[in-house]
């Protein structure tokens, strides 16, 4: 039986508690056997190794050298990543070889919460993608800053509300992506502000993919 790993916390606005529980049921239904801890010390005193899944949910907060280390290394020996919105893509802002292994990093939800957006699957023919067309999404429209080497598997176009990133014009901004952390594989999506976002079938299906594909 596949192992799983997910540590939820952070800033309660995005319901860890709640969305790790969502995720964590996935990964059961996919056959996995799952930890869900509320503490980072976790990090330090498991071997991470252990997991073929890791799945962060914890929203900004701090993290020590000594639990952060342990995370890298065990992505870069092949223990997969994967998670979600600002439980993977906002976690631990002062803490830039975190954000070099997910691939990015939030730095804007322009209109805040409730903006009506559309999301662009731009690779319906990929396994994590496969089947799904395009939907729309009530919730945070995520501006991420993104590391070039990811492979982006949807989008979502700016400028839907007002700011003054407008005068840049039009751009996509990429919602799911993958990419390698040594010889682990890293999976992230955008979507999931709340646990009512997570539950949406669309976004149910891409963390379903993106989790059992980032594993070991």
């Amino acid at each position: 039986m596949k192992k799983a790993l997910i540590f939820q916390g952070g800033w309660e606005g995005h319901e860890p508690k709640e969305v790790a529980d969502i995720l964590g049921g996935i990964l059961e239904e996919e056959g996995f056997e799952v930890k869900i801890t509320d503490t980072l010390t976790t990090l330090q005193e498991d071997d991470l190794t252990q997991y073929d899944l890791i799945v962060p949910n914890w929203t900004q907060g701090t993290i020590e050298k000594e639990q952060l280390q342990p995370l890298l290394d065990a992505v870069a020996q092949g223990t997969g990543l994967a998670g979600l919105h600002g439980g993977m893509g906002d976690s631990f802002r002062w803490e830039v070889d975190y954000q070099f292994m997910v691939g990015g990093q939030w730095v804007a939800h322009p209109g805040n919460d409730g903006v009506s957006y559309h999301v662009h699957i731009v690779d319906p023919d990929h396994p994590l993608t496969e089947g799904m067309e395009d939907f729309t999404v009530v919730s945070e429209q995520y501006y991420m800053h993104v590391d070039p080497a990811v492979k982006v598997h949807a989008t979502t176009r700016f400028p839907v509300a007002e700011g003054p990133y407008q005068t840049n014009g039009e751009v996509d901004m990429p919602v799911v992506w993958t990419k390698k952390w040594g010889e682990g594989k890293v999976y992230y999506c955008g979507l999931g502000h709340v646990a009512e976002i997570v539950r949406m079938p669309e976004v149910m299906q891409l963390m379903r993919n993106g989790m059992t594909w980032a594993s070991r």
